[in-house]
């Protein structure tokens, strides 16, 4: 199935598709690593390099993506002594064993664009901004560590961290939400990229049906370019279903439409084509990547 869709998102205009790494899915058991069936990650990188797309790859390995656990297979829990996502060496020794079984595969293979592939960033933890202070000197040692083990990788691609403000340079802090055009990046050598455009939001039993409209999610994209961003990913472009147990909580349903432009089954949404919008925006690629930005105020809280 893998490449229906893919073709389908690049007849939607997309160019690059951003994928996370589930943890869970690839060291079910401690030091047990399985690369095969719909976990052949090889197979996934190298059929989006067959449509022609680029590839960043998310590895976490803490993923979130209301996967259960937040993608951390169930065994790490059970090592004496462990603290997960903080300045803790039984975490930290298993997190860098983990990364660097997944880097070493994708160079083992030439996927990293430095060896002609088509990966061309790479992130390290996920969201961590959101509950570094918890933590607070260990939470900054702890970004800190992950910066160093991202670029001792030695790849040659950026390296990404979205949501943590303080992502040491030469890491990218990125942008994820439904709106990111005031997000502006912590050095001003670092593109503006939003990692996370938010299509629609996960379902949850009892809760209402999601809903984000075309025009609100085309309006968002043309004004974070118009405010000089490089990159915007849409979450989810599509959000397939979550089978088995493998949804997190609390009481998320295995459907994870999340309102995206290919729905679960696959089939473009209607209300979100997004082919004129994709179309406008390549075709004005070296103007908002490249032109000057002015604003003008027109009263009656206009800008343009």
């Amino acid at each position: 199935m893998w490449p229906f869709l893919i073709d389908k998102a690049k007849q939607g205009g997309i160019d690059a598709i951003e994928t996370y790494v589930f943890w869970n899915a690839h060291e079910p058991q401690q030091g047990q690593y399985d690369f095969s069936g719909n976990n052949d990650l090889v197979r996934f990188i190298r059929t989006i390099q067959e449509q022609g797309l680029y590839a960043i790859l998310r590895i976490g390995p803490y993923v979130c993506a209301e996967w259960n656990y937040g993608g951390f297979p169930v065994w790490l829990h059970n090592l004496p002594g462990i603290e997960f996502r903080t300045k803790n060496k039984v975490f930290m020794d298993e997190m860098e064993k983990f990364s660097t079984v997944i880097i070493n595969t994708m160079k083992d293979y030439e996927l990293f664009a430095s060896q002609g592939g088509p990966i061309i960033i790479a992130q390290i933890e996920n969201e961590y901004g959101n509950i570094k202070g918890s933590y607070g000197q260990a939470g900054n040692e702890y970004v800190k560590w992950c910066a160093d083990l991202a670029l001792s990788y030695n790849l040659s691609i950026p390296w990404i961290m979205c949501q943590e403000d303080d992502a040491p340079h030469p890491i990218i802090n990125t942008c994820n939400g439904f709106y990111c055009d005031q997000f502006k990046p912590n050095s001003k050598n670092s593109p503006k990229m939003w990692t996370e455009n938010w299509t629609g939001w996960f379902k949850a039993w009892g809760s209402r049906d999601p809903l984000r409209t075309a025009e609100d999610l085309a309006f968002a994209v043309g004004r974070f370019f118009q405010y000089g961003g490089t990159l915007q990913n849409y979450y989810m472009y599509h959000g397939g279903t979550n089978f088995g147990r493998t949804s997190g909580g609390p009481y998320i349903t295995t459907s994870y439409d999340y309102n995206a432009p290919l729905d679960e089954y696959g089939t473009f949404a209607t209300c979100l084509d997004f082919d004129p919008g994709c179309d406008l925006s390549m075709s004005m690629e070296e103007v908002l990547t490249y032109g000057e930005v002015n604003h003008t105020e027109y009263g009656h809280l206009t800008t343009v």
